[in-house]
This record gives structure tokens, sequence and C-alpha cells, in this order.
């Protein structure tokens, strides 16, 4: 993948591993713009990278994300990378029903159907331009589920399954598809969930995480993962089922 002269577009790219590969991007020599539903998130990104684009937009409604295309298609025409970057995770139990579940926002929602049809949205676009492509922010859970965590992992696992398909979709349009599998970052993702398990706090900074995946972008390495979840990609059945079972052996 080409590093420089991009036009990127990073869904949730305010804080977290959004606003690292923002940073690493503008710094290649790339526009960049970034979208995220908190107005004081993106105010603050922009006190610190004066040079990013910035919207307001909630990827879960469906009126945001037909805004978010009209956006780019006046502001950002030659958008060539488009990041699925924006999620969110919960801890969440269903031995007492559905209600936990419905009680809070919705994981399906935000993060596997918005990037399915920011997707499809911006293919048009991104079809025009040149070295195009497409990064898909995965994760570990996506590989072996936590059971803390089903409907995340879930949809992370979806985001796997829709990555590769997309990849052989898209082969023959020119846009090239990775998928990006981080393992525990130190973000503020699920600080309910966190502080319930002793404030745990992942030693990965965003910045570390990105770093070498802007090495593995530069490599055309289609699925990028760091320490554990390099491993998982490689993984056989029987080291996923075993690996399960550590992870999950308190639940």
């Amino acid at each position: 993948m080409e590093l420089s002269n991009n036009q990127v577009l990073i869904t949730g790219g305010a804080s977290g591993i959004g606003f690292a590969l923002a940073e690493a991007f503008l710094r290649a020599g790339n526009t960049v713009a970034i979208c995220g539903r908190s107005r004081a998130h993106l105010s603050e990104a922009s006190l610190k990278l004066p040079a990013l684009l910035t919207l307001d937009c909630d990827i879960a409604n469906s009126k945001d994300r037909y805004n978010l295309r009209d956006w780019i298609a006046s502001e950002l025409p030659g958008l060539n990378v488009l990041v699925n970057n924006a999620g969110i995770q919960r801890d969440i139990s269903f031995a007492a029903g559905i209600d936990e579940f419905l009680a809070g926002e919705n994981e399906i929602r935000v993060n596997l159907e918005a990037p399915i049809v920011l997707t499809g949205l911006l293919i048009p676009v991104l079809s025009k331009n040149a070295n195009s492509a497409i990064l898909n922010v995965s994760s570990g859970l996506g590989f072996i589920p936590a059971a803390r965590m089903p409907v995340y992992s879930a949809s992370k696992a979806g985001m796997h399954a829709f990555s590769m398909a997309l990849r052989l979709q898209l082969a023959k349009e020119g846009i090239k598809v990775f998928e990006i599998v981080p393992p525990a970052v130190d973000t503020n993702l699920n600080p309910e969930g966190r502080a319930g398990r002793g404030n745990f706090k992942p030693d990965l900074s965003p910045k570390a995480f990105v770093a070498a995946v802007m090495q593995a972008l530069e490599q055309d390495i289609p699925e990028i993962g760091f320490g554990m979840t390099a491993g998982l990609l490689q993984a056989s059945r029987a080291d996923l089922d075993k690996r399960f079972a550590e992870m999950n052996s308190r639940v």
C-alpha cells in the first residue's frame, strides 16, 4: 500500500487506535479526515493535529452515514483510503436473558453493520481513485471470543469474515482490503468492563501498535496482527480451542 499522497477517512479517529492512525497518516504526507460522535473529542484531536479534517458523525445512525457520504463527495472527493475503526465494547451476560444486552449500545450496529454500510456507500468513490484501500479494524477476540464480551467478539468475528470476502470481491476493482487485528491496547475502550477487572491496563500503547501496522501496510500484508494476535492469524483450530479454554477458564 502507498503510505503517502492519499486522502484518508478514519471513523472513530479522535482517540485511541484511530487517533494514532490519523497522526501516522498525517506524518506520512496524507490528507486525513476523522469522524466521531463526540464534538469534544474531535475538538481535542484538532488541537493536537490542526491539519485534521473533522466531522460530527454517529455511524450507528443511518442518516449520519449518508451525510458522511455526501460530506466526502464535497470535501474529500479524492478519498482513496477508508479506515473502519470505530467500535464499542461491552461486558454482557445473557445468563438472566436479554435485558442487559438491550439496555446499552448495540455492538452489532456499531461494530459490524456500520462498517459494512459505509464500505458500500464509499466504494463508488474509492473505485474512482488510484491506490485505493480499505482498512478494517477487527480484534483478537474475533478469533478467540471472550465469554464476558460475547456480542463484541461476534461482531469482530464478522469483521474478519467480511474482510476476507471483500478482499476477494474487490481485487478485480483494484481496491486492496486489509484487516488490522489488535491485541489488548491501552485505550478508553470498555472503561466499565476494565474497571470491573481491577482497572485492567494493557502495556501496549496505540502509537506503538500503529507504528507496526504502518510497516505492515507498506509491505502489503493483508492481515496484520501484533504480539498475541500475530500468532492467532496462523493458529490451528486446536490452538484456538486451547487458547479459548485458557482465556475463559474463570467464567
